[in-house]
């Protein structure tokens, strides 16, 4: 029998830090009691496994490898520190395995003491296992940076003494908003990347949906952890169907919903009456809520947008926004009543504040919605110029071709 290829073994290897790296990073934290030295032996042990499983082949338990050799390397870093008996004696003893663990891990790296692009860098670091190569090209800034956000972070972990677990009840909703915060950042940049060469960057809207998830599975009472689960999978089931084999992105209006994972839709769709069975309303439900609008259509002529433009009126109420003035304005030109329509919804723009205006100004979508508003009323020249402005400010290559090809057409 040969000894399988090393690209084999090392996108196994890939596949069991993706799945288990949050883990067992956890798990050695709550034991050293210090989180930058748990994630050194975590790296430790995978760096072990490349130079060892290419030529021992993939153990059949690869997890529970990486843990004993990870806890073998927290015995040595305890012996040299000369550190307390009883943790030496926590490390020979069998290690409990906690439902918590990975969930105390995602709120201290979100904590909100840390820059926000720190936290997202130790999440991936930490809980999705990436390299800080993966995180640096992911996000398109120098490994160094991205070493350096990381370091800083565990650092400060450990000066301010941030602790290692889930907040007390009194705290649990402002921390968990903080970090969904994160996870929702962490996928926008995956859905539509606002820098670099790709269309869509699905490795980062992965990442984001396996993060939620498992605050799904560990929180199935946070009605909000509901929602972002099921607005991040509604979107994720129109992948398919958002770019041509070009990479051109593909509007709403024109994919063929047949491409669309209806099952994953129906799924989602449970989530949001989940959710909605809390009785907890928030933000990240009723953008869902909108999303699944959108997917339950049969067609583009099917939406139902009386109902989303309401629930955008919901979503205002919840968590005022320019950015989704801007979404409610679009729904209101597909609006058939009379309150809709292009002059309604250009109306609705022109009546932001001065402070709202100048947040959107850098926003290509709000120039890209004005241009359609005024193409839809007859000022070409006017909707030209708008749609000029956003061409300047989207670096988004999905998005520059399909402004240069309106511009083309208009």
């Amino acid at each position: 029998m040969t000894d399988p290829p090393a690209e084999q073994v090392h996108a196994e290897l890939a596949r069991v830090v993706r799945e288990h790296a949050g883990r067992l990073t956890a798990c050695l934290v709550r034991v050293l009691g210090d989180f930058a030295a748990a994630e050194d032996v975590v790296q430790d042990a995978v760096e072990t496994a490349l130079r060892r499983w290419p030529d021992d082949g993939v153990p059949d338990h690869p997890d529970a490898w990486l843990l004993t050799v990870a806890r073998r390397r927290g015995l040595d870093v305890l012996r040299r520190q000369e550190l307390y008996r009883d943790k030496l004696a926590r490390m020979r003893g069998p290690v409990p395995s906690e439902p918590d663990d990975r969930l105390k891990l995602i709120f201290t790296c979100c904590h909100p003491a840390l820059p926000r692009a720190a936290q997202i860098a130790l999440t991936l670091r930490a809980v999705c296992g990436l390299t800080t190569a993966q995180i640096a090209a992911a996000f398109l800034v120098p490994e160094p940076t991205v070493g350096q956000r990381i370091t800083r972070a565990k650092r400060k972990i450990g000066e301010a003494g941030i602790p290692y677990r889930v907040p007390a009840d009194a705290d649990l909703p402002d921390r968990v908003n903080q970090v969904l915060a994160v996870i929702y950042l962490l996928f926008n940049e995956g859905y539509l990347p606002t820098a670099g060469d790709r269309p869509h960057a699905r490795d980062l809207a992965d990442d984001a949906e396996w993060l939620t998830a498992q605050l799904a599975w560990l929180l199935p009472k946070q009605p909000e952890v509901l929602g972002l689960l099921a607005l991040i999978r509604l979107h994720q089931a129109r992948t398919s169907a958002r770019f041509t084999p070009a990479g051109r992105l593909v509007p709403l209006r024109d994919q063929d919903r047949r491409r669309w994972d209806h099952d994953a839709i129906t799924e989602a769709t449970r989530l949001i009456e989940r959710a909605a069975a809390l009785r907890r309303p928030g933000p990240y439900q009723v953008q869902a809520a909108i999303v699944a609008c959108h997917a339950e259509a049969p067609t583009w002529a099917d939406t139902d947008w009386p109902q989303i433009v309401v629930l955008y009126d919901m979503l205002l109420a919840l968590s005022p926004s320019p950015v989704h003035r801007l979404q409610r304005a679009i729904a209101l030109h597909h609006h058939p009543g009379t309150r809709g329509g292009p002059r309604n919804a250009l109306a609705d723009l022109d009546a932001l504040t001065p402070a709202d205006r100048k947040t959107l100004e850098n926003y290509p979508l709000y120039h890209a919605t004005r241009a359609e508003l005024l193409r839809a009323l007859n000022q070409p020249e006017a909707a030209q110029a708008a749609d000029r402005q956003a061409l300047a400010l989207t670096t988004n290559p999905a998005q520059q071709a399909l402004l240069e090809e309106r511009l083309t057409n208009s």
